[in-house]
């Protein structure tokens, strides 16, 4: 049975978070939701990238790294926005990985801030928003696209609107036609990994 190794986003391990895992677990899936903040949970992004300031992005990215030296490598790594800084780079450089699954963000894999060309053989689905202006106002969509065109097994997904947490159930930016849609997309994903 297919392992996830799943990442919060920036407003914490939200109820929305758990419910999204837990949907999964329904589906027979192993998923794993680590809490990167110790317990905490903000009421806005801002609030949230404001603690990550704090702690520093780099060492919030290095505590998801390290929480996966204590499970199976061959894991699907997953982050929602965030979050896809350690699941990225996991998947990019853990050997074993069997997938990566980038919802809301994505990181280029060429440049001075990429972890890398992505690996042969590690699919990869990266969610997004087409007017969310995150994912696509910051140049998100960029590296999606990048990744798409370089790597065999890679699908770029996008659903109508400008909400950034839109699976997230427990928030205002919740959309529940797009989460179906990706909830099922990312099922099929995780069956053929």
């Amino acid at each position: 049975m297919t392992e996830v190794l799943l990442f919060h986003h920036a407003q914490g391990l939200t109820q929305g978070v758990r419910a999204f895992a837990d949907d999964l677990r329904a589906h027979g899936y192993i998923v794993h939701t680590p809490d990167l903040f110790n317990g905490r949970t903000f009421q806005s992004i801002d609030e949230g990238l404001a603690y990550i300031g704090e702690i520093g992005v780099d060492e919030m990215r290095e505590r998801g790294v390290r929480l996966a030296d204590e499970m199976s490598p061959e894991l699907v790594y997953a982050g929602f926005s965030f979050g896809v800084l350690p699941a990225q780079k996991l998947a990019q450089t853990r050997p074993g990985a069997r997938g990566a699954l980038l919802f809301y963000s994505c990181l280029p894999i060429s440049g001075e801030w990429a972890f890398g060309p992505w690996p042969d053989g590690v699919a990869v689905q990266i969610h997004g928003m087409d007017n969310d202006p995150i994912f696509v106002g910051e140049g998100d969509i960029d590296a999606a696209r990048e990744i798409v065109e370089k790597v065999e097994d890679a699908e770029l997904f996008l659903y109508p609107g400008d909400q950034h947490y839109f699976a997230d159930s427990s928030l205002p930016s919740y959309d529940a036609d797009a989460t179906a849609l990706l909830t099922t997309r990312v099922l099929e994903f995780l069956d053929r990994v």
